[in-house]
């Protein structure tokens, strides 16, 4: 992990946000919730942004993600990738971009995944969009493999179910098989192991991990679970009512931290006594 963190912190910057500032007009009076939001993400690297439920981790996920689509919204600032400044681009050319070089995988896949649609055409969806020079044979076999990788029993059968007719471990495999078959620079995570029982959040964990290492693919890690992010990621930043409070290696904020805020989220974390 170590190598990991000096490769990151030498270069290859793959995303770049400056200045977030998010704010909702749809209620009585403005609600700020993201602001002066900074970051960099680097080619292999896991970042995870953690903090408690309405600081901004999931609205700044959804930004990057091109998916801030209520109208009451002032927003301003940078999101670049690849050249392009994401948040101020119209929507076309977000769309060359979300579901190839830029996924996400959501926290609840019984709610995201479509109920009236077979697994298998779910899970090609990108390729539809994004590579019509595939035949539905090809996109079938990739599908079938990418199944297959994030460890789905039985790929030809899971291809065929409903989301009803599968467990909500391999629904959440589904979502994470759907989110990397185009094999994107950037995957985000927004609370991907939320509804899951600990024994398939460590399963869970185990397959980005496996998906970092094996294809170089860069990571944002949401969550509010701090054992899971000291687990999986190299860096961590940690905000509070949209604003960073405190951010560095996994090492630093865990073991090191500087904030009183992380010091309070560090002491939540539930303590074994045997």
């Amino acid at each position: 992990m170590e190598q990991l963190i000096r490769h990151a912190a030498s270069g290859d910057v793959i995303l770049e946000v400056r200045d977030l500032h998010l704010e909702f007009h749809d209620h009585d009076r403005p609600e700020v919730a993201v602001e002066d939001f900074d970051l960099e993400l680097h080619k292999g690297e896991i970042l995870g942004i953690v903090g408690e439920s309405g600081s901004g981790k999931s609205m700044t996920a959804h930004a990057i993600a091109g998916l801030l689509n209520r109208h009451a919204l002032e927003k301003s600032g940078h999101i670049v990738f690849d050249g392009t400044d994401l948040l101020n681009s119209n929507r076309a050319t977000i769309r060359q971009y979300q579901g190839d070089e830029i996924s996400i995988i959501f926290q609840e896949p019984m709610t995201s995944l479509d109920p009236l649609q077979r697994i298998g055409k779910q899970v090609e969806e990108a390729l539809r969009i994004h590579h019509k020079e595939l035949t539905a044979d090809a996109r079938r076999d990739i599908a079938l493999r990418t199944m297959d990788a994030v460890g789905l029993p039985d790929p030809e059968k899971v291809y065929r179910c409903y989301p009803h007719e599968l467990s909500g471990g391999m629904r959440q495999r589904v979502m994470i098989a759907a989110a990397i078959i185009s094999r994107p620079q950037i995957l985000i995570a927004d609370e991907p192991t939320t509804a899951l029982d600990v024994t398939i959040q460590a399963q869970i964990i185990a397959l980005l991990r496996s998906i970092n290492e094996e294809f170089g693919t860069a990571i944002i890690f949401i969550s509010h679970d701090l054992s899971l992010v000291r687990q999986l990621c190299h860096r961590v930043i940690v905000m509070r009512q949209g604003r960073i409070v405190e951010q560095g290696t996994a090492e630093e904020v865990f073991l090191h931290p500087r904030e009183d805020y992380t010091k309070m989220l560090i002491d939540a974390i539930p303590k074994v006594v045997l």
